[in-house]
């Protein structure tokens, strides 16, 4: 089949208006009836009338006696009025009715039994008093609930008292789910040998349906189609005959030879748009068959659950007549300059927090193939199209992923790579669930400038001083002599070179990179893995020019190590514990210093003493040691303060 190329692509307002302008969707779901107890979020099919009043009688509000009010005009503190039980005043406890002839209520705390039948009141009653009339919440035949209307826990109540054990409601939209891919292989199903031959884990299904049950909707996941026309064909048609309200074909959207979704739309019916002006979700696909919509998703899951979000929740809202909830915003500034294409509305995964009284983000990497930069994205970042990207330090409105996050107790931790923050993320989730941490890796240098321009709580940091010979209290002295902060010890490190198991290649020694049959793989210019590098390269008289690889780089040590492993590269310098993580072997050259930069006011809060205990602690410190190539001998330790 040939490749389809985009003649032009929508806007994602001008693709929001195709598609409800081209199905009534509030005729697609019909009525049915279901029990009021299991009807927690749905949404009314049409207007509820209450089929009795509440209060069904005139009920006490109070224990007390009910009386007549008009009887009790003459009692008073120098005249108290005696009343006779059973006959001018009956004993009544609080949601009791009214006994024939009373109309008013006394509190208990007012009544002054005199003997078992007769009682002194010195206040008298006014109509009315302290009672629960018929009707007084709801009367016969009164509106409870207007048509599309979702129902919460107290509604339920309502209904349930006015007379109400079955409900008609929207039916839930009902979406077929189908993956295509030859590729593509169920979770299930997944084993190493089949991850090996190049075949990956199908779970862009998952994400899909798991948004379709938030939305109030049911979905069904086909078994996965290969990439062969004809049988996709098949289940399309097979899905359209069904009771389905929208069908969704996963990957086979974009331009290559294997994407055949348009074409597929196009032969059995119209295709509305493909193609849309926003990254990720780009390729993005409408059509009609059968009068049914039927809508392509890109196979890279980002852009698979971006699309499906920013185009099908519009859809939804309009099938149920109810605007579904929007996430919450808020107004943060960008951290670092960054650059998006003109013509592209771009949605960008971000890390998020409050350091010196100000919401603060920085841009998390942007694979729409990753699907990790939204498990650790904090917010969205929407660039609108005519903007050629953000400068530093401006202010935008960000849509919040992680409303549960407590902006006033997050720290923004920017830095160096290093395995064991993520254990003491973990260790602080378990022991201080209140407090967060929120991770991005600008590198060692890159770190050092957040905190100087107020863009982070603390970072790790291991910039060797090749004059001095010591580590990072020079590079803190150069490029933030104004800045407060503490720096703490965290741990001595081994640095060496990362190799395949079994060091087919016979890697010993920095020289070695040179060599013309080796592949380096290296770090990112300001992290203190590159620092240390070009320092004994230099000392070797080594020019980096003669290092394949060199301008090759990754940003954490894992990127390193992952690759050495998958055959990217022959070697990179790193540490043993992400060598020792993926089973590769590691050849030790020298150790360094890693340590934690904090701002000092943080450093003086009581978030930092609870890490500070973490560190302090015997379980964490056999964590770390646990990974490899770790000295945790003076973890927690305070080297240097301005």
């Amino acid at each position: 089949m040939k490749r389809r190329i985009y003649l032009r692509k929508k806007t994602l307002e001008e693709a929001i208006k195709i598609t409800l302008e081209a199905f009534a969707w509030p005729r697609f779901l019909k009525k049915e009836n279901i029990p009021v107890k299991n009807a927690l979020g749905r949404i009314t099919a049409e207007a509820i009338y209450a089929k009795r009043s509440v209060p069904a009688f005139n009920a006490a509000a109070m224990d007390g006696i009910a009386v007549q009010a008009e009887k009790t005009f003459g009692a008073h503190e120098s005249h108290p009025l005696r009343l006779k039980v059973g006959q001018e005043a009956f004993f009544v406890n609080t949601g009791e009715p009214l006994p024939p002839d009373t109309n008013a209520v006394i509190m208990i705390e007012e009544v002054h039994q005199v003997s078992e039948d007769e009682v002194e009141i010195m206040t008298p009653a006014f109509p009315w008093q302290h009672v629960r009339k018929i009707g007084e919440d709801v009367v016969e035949g009164e509106l409870i609930f207007p048509p599309s209307h979702k129902l919460a826990p107290w509604d339920l109540g309502a209904l349930l008292a006015t007379g109400h054990l079955e409900i008609p409601v929207k039916e839930r939209p009902k979406v077929a789910i189908i993956p295509t891919g030859d590729e593509l292989v169920s979770p299930e199903e997944a084993t190493e040998e089949l991850l090996k031959e190049g075949r990956t884990v199908e779970f862009n299904s998952t994400m899909i349906a798991a948004t379709v049950e938030e939305w109030g909707g049911k979905a069904q996941v086909f078994p996965i189609v290969p990439d062969i026309p004809e049988e996709i064909e098949k289940v399309i048609l097979e899905a359209l005959e069904a009771d389905f309200h929208l069908v969704t074909v996963l990957a086979g959207s974009s331009a290559g030879s294997k994407d055949h979704t348009a074409n597929l739309i196009e032969k059995e019916g119209e295709l509305l748009f493909h193609g849309i002006a926003m990254m990720p979700g780009k390729p993005a696909i409408l059509g009609r068959i059968k009068e049914k919509p039927i809508f392509g998703v890109p196979g890279y899951p980002v852009s698979a659950v971006l699309a499906f979000e920013k185009l099908m929740k519009p859809a939804f809202s309009a099938m149920l007549g109810v605007r579904l909830p929007e996430r919450p915003k808020v107004t943060a500034k960008a951290g670092r300059k960054i650059p998006s294409r003109l013509g592209t509305r771009e949605f960008l995964r971000v890390r998020l927090g409050e350091v010196a009284g100000e919401k603060v983000f920085m841009q998390l990497k942007r694979g729409a193939g990753a699907i990790t930069t939204l498990t650790k994205a904090d917010a969205l970042c929407e660039i609108p199209e005519e903007v050629e990207g953000l400068d530093a330090e401006t202010k935008v409105t960000l849509e919040i992923l992680r409303p549960e996050k407590d902006l006033s107790h997050t720290a923004l931790v920017l830095g160096s790579h290093d395995m064991a923050l993520d254990i003491l993320e973990e260790f602080l989730k378990k022991e201080a669930p209140e407090y967060d941490l929120s991770l991005a890796h600008l590198g060692s240098l890159g770190g050092l400038l957040a905190l100087r321009d107020n863009l982070s709580h603390f970072g790790g940091t291991h910039l060797f001083d090749p004059e001095t010979g010591e580590f990072n209290v020079p590079y803190i002295k150069r490029h933030l002599p104004e800045t407060p902060l503490v720096l703490v010890h965290f741990a001595y490190r081994e640095q060496g070179l990362i190799v395949p198991k079994g060091n087919p290649k016979n890697i010993t020694r920095l020289e070695d990179l040179a060599r013309e049959d080796v592949t380096f793989i290296n770090r990112q210019p300001g992290a203190g893995t590159r620092v240390l590098l070009d320092y004994h390269l230099e000392k070797l008289g080594l020019n980096p020019r003669q290092i394949k690889g060199y301008e090759t780089e990754e940003t954490t040590h894992l990127g390193v190590a992952i690759a050495v492993a998958t055959g990217r590269a022959d070697v990179g310098l790193g540490i043993l514990a992400a060598a020792r993580l993926l089973s590769l072997d590691f050849v030790p050259l020298f150790p360094e210093r890693y340590d934690l930069a904090v701002r000092k006011d943080f450093f003086l809060s009581p978030f930092w003493q609870k890490i500070a205990s973490i560190l302090a602690s015997q379980a964490f410190r056999e964590r770390v040691l646990a990974l490899g190539g770790y000295d945790v001998s003076q973890m927690g330790k305070m080297l240097y303060e301005q």
